[in-house]
């Protein structure tokens, strides 16, 4: 199978897409000529042309509000914000109208886009261009949240929320456009809610989303050198939830760790403990522990960037403290 890089796997899925059907369209700031920040849409003006694949001014509310209404109106747009932290400035028109829509009309309207955005830390661009807020939308009733770890569920997921009847916040990780992996030529689509086991194991779960799947199974191996057979599960969309996976996780291990890149309080792994504790309670072994990042503003500087975010070291060692 042949291998591409993340961000290869996302340009295929929009390029492939747009082929597919006339009315998927792209637009963001810098997604044309200059083919995105991190090059995720580089070849797509010169196939598709200025119609379909379209710069925008650097307003985030009004690239939201105008894929909002572009989906209503029967297009399926992919929407560009160069970076989460400027989710921000987007916030009203996706919270408040994209998300909302389909309830508020009782169903008879859709809105059928994607916003691509990419999120977390490791260049060192400090703390208004290196956050990680997806417990943010998390909280959102009516807004699909899906963030990819590797380039093959990349291109799989992007592909069915391009034909999803419902808003979808897809979040890619900035340190991931340069990991590689294997991707099939052909057609494929992933579905939503339904998580992955990266690694099968029966003495700990590992339950992680993103970038830090990566970082959870560099855990795992290190584990295995200590006679720990972990388990990790990437659930590749945080909304829709695959309980029944890590339940079923949970009642084989009895132990858990929470991986997010997001701050600790009120996080993703808030939210997952919740769910375990009120659903597995009985087949627990130790409390579940999390490993998450700081509740501090994203350093600049590399050393304190990298201590306020989880590390293989801080996952092990937590995995380790559970089963020993």
């Amino acid at each position: 199978m042949p291998e591409r890089y993340y961000w290869e796997a996302v340009r295929d899925a929009l390029a492939e897409e747009m082929r597919r059907d006339p009315a998927v369209f792209v637009m963001g700031e810098d997604v044309a000529i200059y083919g995105g920040a991190y090059g995720a849409t580089r070849g797509l003006y010169e196939e598709f042309g200025e119609e379909r694949v379209r710069d925008t001014p650097i307003s985030e509310n009004t690239i939201a509000g105008a894929a909002t209404g572009a989906a209503m109106m029967g297009m399926r747009p992919v929407a560009e914000i160069m970076y989460a932290d400027f989710l921000t400035l987007a916030m009203d028109q996706l919270v408040n109208t994209a998300a909302k829509n389909r309830y508020m009309f009782g169903g008879r309207t859709k809105v059928p886009m994607v916003l691509r955005t990419e999120g977390g830390t490791g260049r060192g661009i400090a703390a208004q261009h290196s956050q990680s807020p997806e417990a943010w939308f998390n909280n959102v009733p009516g807004l699909y949240l899906v963030m990819p770890a590797t380039p093959y569920d990349a291109k799989g997921l992007l592909k069915t929320c391009i034909r999803d009847e419902n808003p979808i916040l897809f979040i890619e990780h900035k340190m991931l456009y340069g990991t590689k992996g294997e991707v099939p030529d052909g057609e494929y689509t992933i579905p939503l809610g339904v998580a992955d086991i990266k690694r099968p194991g029966e003495d700990v779960t590992i339950i992680a989303y993103s970038k830090v799947v990566l970082d959870s199974l560099e855990a795992a191996r290190q584990l295995a050198a200590e006679g720990i057979d972990a388990e990790v599960i990437d659930l590749r969309t945080i909304k829709p939830l695959d309980m029944g996976a890590i339940l079923k996780s949970v009642r084989k291990t009895g132990r858990v760790v929470c991986v997010s890149e997001g701050c600790r309080t009120n996080g993703v792994p808030s939210e997952l403990i919740a769910r375990i504790q009120e659903e597995a309670f009985d087949w627990l072994d130790a409390p579940v522990a999390r490993v998450c990042g700081e509740d501090v503003p994203i350093p600049m500087s590399p050393p304190l960037e990298a201590a306020a975010v989880p590390s293989v070291e801080r996952i092990v060692a937590a995995a380790m403290n559970l089963v020993e």
